[in-house]
């Protein structure tokens, strides 16, 4: 008998407010382990998401983070923003402030040493940097030296050798970095809540002949959902009955209405705008697309990419660093000269200035700001390292069915003998044609404006197909077949046939009518974004197909493709990806997700289009378009460089105004209040610099 017992986890995700500062978060998570009963714990500082696995209740974990005021929700409660006015930070800075400036008038009046102005600046700094204090002692204690510590060590100190006045400045300064940087830091969160805000958390349900509104958790696949004109739909579904034009911007960043009618897919979050839907419920709520985005775009933004593991890496070396050199600062200068206040208060000022904080932030708001961004604009990328990998990449290849063109057969050329028109020449072919179930034979029949009446639909294998149309045989098929006839064959057709399309000669017995080709027309916007992927300086565009070289050619000639791979099985557009890694290092793949999986994930960054109603995209991709067009690729590609160069500028200002701050120790012209402009300086700075990723548009 097995005796062994299961375990039941328990699971839960919340969502967390005031969670500002990395290092912060690390404090909390390892506070939260300590917690009795905790299994797991996970925690996504870039999304402010919390996962933990153990008997743990809210009030537990707000205790774990009382030391910054961090505040615990459930996962879909809706957050009430707090105004920055009325944020406890803020208040607290005004009070500082206030105490600050009687201090400084009273102390010009009188003298820095007077005890009235020394209880007010000691009374700005309780304020201020209670607690900064409460928490710097803390990590003392432990030997624990973060941001914190060190600010409490420098301020403790300069009341010491009785810089009062500097020492409220500084804590003063640090209060208003710290509530600018949560403000920045939601700021840059701010769109993934406008994501969990799409889709509606009730769902008017018709359920055994009655109407019954609902939270979408307790909505069952299989439900028929009723969506009246102006609504949002609340769940994933197909259209049962109805008819109307739905806005799937938030899906796909498009803002041209998609019209669905019975049969089409329909996604939470999307706006219904006309008619009335009801709609047949296909996922649960926590299935939904855009609840898959949701948790991509999270799970990205965890992610960290090669920059952040560097600067990480860094910043374990960087503080210690900080510490000696402060150390060093203090002793031997002042042991040289004798003056050992003036290399106390410098060393101090070393403290401050050295502050890791710009560092750490620097490369994390800038992997937030940009995958928030683009997710709004309809593009899923799943990581730092592939934001980062787009925005190197040297060559982009394309499959073509389905991407570069549109994946079915249209038709592209109708030339009439003479005596009929192009009208009537499609038309005769179109009622010939009118039983078929052949796809070149569907795109004739789409073509036609008006049919006349057919009967007798006959198909010869291999050669066409006839009807009897208006009680004349009209026969449709290949140009072999017309010859048959004794048909002499117009030079244009030739000419189409060499193009790479589908040619028929539409003809009656004694007398021919003209001829049609069909082809897998190219997408309208091909040509344009290949152009643009060129001014962009990518060296080189490749097309993989299966199709006819003939064919691929004459289809990469219009687009304008550079590299031209024919005749490709998907073991082969492998292969060619390996070549084309081998001869230019990055390489970009751009398909649908699923005839060219194998390729996608050999590439540097697999592009994958049509995210929206496809899972596979969502799955095997780096990078998923989530409409089915390519007007988003020049775009990321844009943003991904954009966020390469401001990662760049921020680890650039973050430890070029601190080395600018640390040669100030030579001529002995640090000060505290310098000390603070640096680092806060430098904070602000990478974060505000981050955030114009969101102006990055399509």
């Amino acid at each position: 008998m097995n005796t062994r017992k299961k375990v039941k986890k328990l699971v839960k995700t919340y969502r967390l407010e005031n969670l500002s500062c990395t290092n912060c978060a690390a404090k909390f998570e390892k506070n939260i382990r300590s917690l009795p009963d905790i299994k797991e714990v996970e925690l996504n500082f870039g999304a402010s998401k919390l996962t933990v696995d153990g008997d743990v209740s809210i009030a537990d974990l707000e205790r774990a983070g009382a030391f910054d005021h961090i505040r615990v929700y459930p996962e879909r409660a809706k957050i009430e923003q707090t105004p920055f006015y009325k944020r406890r930070q803020t208040i607290e800075t005004a009070i500082s402030f206030l105490l600050l400036i009687a201090g400084v008038i009273l102390s010009f009046q009188t003298s820095e040493s007077n005890p009235w102005a020394i209880g007010l600046f000691g009374g700005s700094m309780l304020v201020g940097g209670y607690h900064m204090f409460r928490t710097g002692l803390t990590n003392l204690s432990r030997l624990e030296f973060d941001m914190k510590t060190l600010m409490t060590i420098a301020v403790i100190g300069a009341a010491i050798i009785g810089e009062w006045r500097e020492g409220a400045v500084v804590v003063f300064l640090f209060a208003i970095s710290e509530a600018l940087e949560s403000f920045s830091m939601n700021k840059a969160r701010q769109s993934i809540r406008s994501l969990m805000d799409l889709a509606p958390s009730r769902a008017l349900i018709q359920r055994d002949g009655e109407l019954i509104e609902m939270d979408t958790e307790e909505v069952r696949i299989g439900d028929v959902l009723i969506v009246k004109p102006g609504q949002k739909i609340a769940m994933d579904g197909v259209v049962l009955r109805g008819e109307s034009a739905v806005n799937q911007a938030a899906i796909t960043g498009e803002s041209i209405p998609e019209v669905k009618k019975p049969g089409a897919d329909v996604f939470a979050g999307t706006m219904n705008e006309e008619g009335a839907l009801e709609v047949t419920v296909t996922k649960r709520v926590e299935d939904t697309t855009i609840a898959k985005i949701i948790h991509l775009v999270e799970e990205a933004q965890a992610e960290k990419a090669p920059s952040q593991k560097f600067v990480d890496q860094f910043a374990k070396y960087y503080t210690p660093a900080i510490i000696a050199i402060a150390f060093l600062t203090a002793l031997v200068p002042g042991y040289l000269t004798g003056d050992w206040q003036l290399w106390i208060y410098q060393a101090l000022a070393v403290l401050v200035v050295g502050c890791p904080c710009a560092l750490v932030v620097s490369t994390p708001v800038a992997i937030v700001t940009a995958i928030g961004n683009a997710a709004r604009q309809g593009v899923l990328i799943k990581g730092g390292i592939h934001l980062e990998e787009t925005g190197r990449i040297n060559v982009v290849a394309f499959d073509k069915t389905g991407t570069l063109t549109k994946g079915y057969p249209e038709v592209t050329d109708a030339v009439p003998e003479n005596g009929y028109t192009k009208d009537r020449l499609i038309q005769l072919a179109a009622s010939a044609e009118a039983m078929s179930q052949h796809p070149l034979a569907r795109a004739i029949v789409k073509e036609a404006t008006q049919m006349l009446p057919s009967e007798g639909f006959n198909s010869v294998t291999g050669k066409g197909a006839y009807a009897l149309v208006n009680g004349e045989r009209i026969h449709i098929g290949s140009l072999l077949w017309a010859e048959e006839f004794g048909f002499e064959i117009p030079e244009h057709a030739q000419s189409l046939q060499q193009r790479g399309k589908s040619v028929m000669a539409v003809f009656k017995e004694k007398e021919f009518i003209g001829v049609i080709a069909v082809a897998d027309a190219i997408r309208n916007e091909s040509p344009a974004i290949v152009r643009k992927l060129k001014e962009m300086g990518i060296g080189s565009t490749v097309m993989l197909t299966g199709d006819h070289p003939a064919t691929a050619n004459a289809i990469a000639g219009e687009i304008g493709v550079t590299d031209v791979r024919a005749g490709l099985m998907p073991q082969d557009k492998l292969s060619a990806i390996r070549e084309l890694q081998k001869q230019y290092g990055r390489v970009a793949m751009v398909g649908d997700g699923i005839n060219d999986a194998p390729a996608l994930a050999a590439s540097t960054v697999g592009i994958a289009m049509g995210g929206a109603g496809t899972d596979t995209a969502l799955e095997t991709a780096d990078i998923a378009l989530m409409a089915d067009d390519l007007e988003k690729l020049p775009y990321t590609i844009r943003l991904s460089r954009k966020t390469l160069r401001i990662i760049k500028e921020n680890i650039m200002f973050a430890l070029g105004l601190k080395v600018i701050a640390l040669l100030l120790i030579i001529p002995g012209w640090l000060t505290l209040w310098i000390a603070i402009f640096a680092d806060m300086g430098a904070t602000l700075l990478v974060i505000l610099n981050a955030l114009r990723l969101v102006k990055v548009q399509k």
